[in-house]
């Protein structure tokens, strides 16, 4: 079972009680039971003025990408924490997500220029291992902290979590792109305070604006703003326009191997930038191919947007308590 027009073609299935790949070459089949296999996933690319889209397997589709071809990636993985995405729930045993982890890392490693820069996202929990880990293959310049508002009450009996963690890292500390004049924001002190540094002479005004710290307020996606996506983890385009700014030029391939709401492509492309994104549910290809404007065999209303509210993802508690009923493991491994 192939689509027509996929770049090369492998299928991960799923036996009852078991994970396995079923390998094959271009127009090779196997033989296998529908009622002992499940298929998962095929292949396919999209492309179009300097932006293609993979549906795709992270890592299988990263191990197609030519090395040193990329210039800045920012990678928001699942966090494996039960949350539903399409209808895969991202929980599998640590040490198994850590190895997945692993491959991808290295792949990202592997494709990144020599100057380029690599932003990673992950959970409290996870960052502290996978910061030890990259730190072995990257220089890391930036723990940036992502802080954002609450809605409501994140816990009861500790104080819960109200930031993401972002690490900024680099192949080469010595030759990397960070564009300082394009991400400037207001300094306070001397654009609010009107201060004057007396340590200056003659005295001057504090400057208006500075380079923003590691510390990143933005608001996360609500519901009734107009970029909204049908997706339970999008980051604000905001935060995506900072990173694209400061780390990448005119024309620069910025790569997303979790496409998820695409608005890293979007960004990209609205940047002046070109773009690779890597998604696995059909689902989030039809919101990339529709917010990165790439043609497909999709009718236009498959493609059209309609929000729905993200209420099927539960609350933390109820997420750990169902999982541990839960008998497949589901994350891209």
């Amino acid at each position: 079972m192939t689509l027509a027009g996929e770049k090369f073609a492998y299928t991960r299935v799923e036996e009852i009680g078991k994970i396995g790949y079923l390998n094959r070459g271009a127009g090779g089949s196997h033989a296998m039971s529908l009622k002992k296999w499940r298929l998962l996933l095929v292949t396919k690319e999209y492309s179009a003025d300097g932006h293609t889209i993979y549906h795709g397997e992270a890592v299988e589709v990263l191990k197609t990408i030519e090395t040193g071809s990329v210039d800045l990636i920012f990678a928001d993985p699942p966090y494996n924490i039960g949350k539903d995405f399409d209808g895969i729930h991202d929980r599998v045993e640590e040490e198994e997500y850590f190895a997945w982890c692993w491959q991808w890392i290295d792949e990202c490693h592997r494709i990144l220029k020599p100057n380029g820069t690599f932003y990673l996202m992950n959970s409290t929990q996870n960052m502290p291992r996978i910061d030890l880990y990259c730190r072995e293959k990257f220089e890391i310049l930036s723990r940036i902290v992502w802080v954002y508002d609450s809605s409501g009450m994140q816990a009861r009996k500790f104080f819960g979590s109200l930031y993401e963690p972002i690490l900024h890292m680099v192949k080469n500390p010595k030759a990397y792109t960070f564009n300082a004049d394009d991400i400037l924001v207001e300094a306070k002190t001397g654009a609010k305070r009107g201060l004057i540094d007396y340590r200056k002479d003659p005295p001057q005004p504090y400057n208006t604006t500075k380079v923003p710290g590691n510390v990143w307020e933005f608001a996360r996606v609500r519901f009734k703003m107009d970029e909204y996506e049908n997706h339970p983890s999008q980051k604000p385009e905001a935060l995506l326009e900072r990173v694209i700014r400061a780390s990448s030029n005119l024309g620069d391939v910025v790569l997303d191997p979790f496409g998820g709401s695409f608005s890293t492509g979007a960004v990209a492309k609205r940047l002046g930038r070109r773009s690779i994104s890597i998604e696995r549910s059909e689902t989030y290809i039809k919101i990339g191919l529709r917010r990165i404007g790439i043609p497909s065999d999709y009718a236009p209303e498959e493609l059209a947007k309609q929000k729905v509210r993200k209420t099927q993802n539960l609350s933390k508690k109820q997420r750990t308590k169902d999982l541990i009923e839960q008998p497949v493991l589901q994350l891209e491994l």
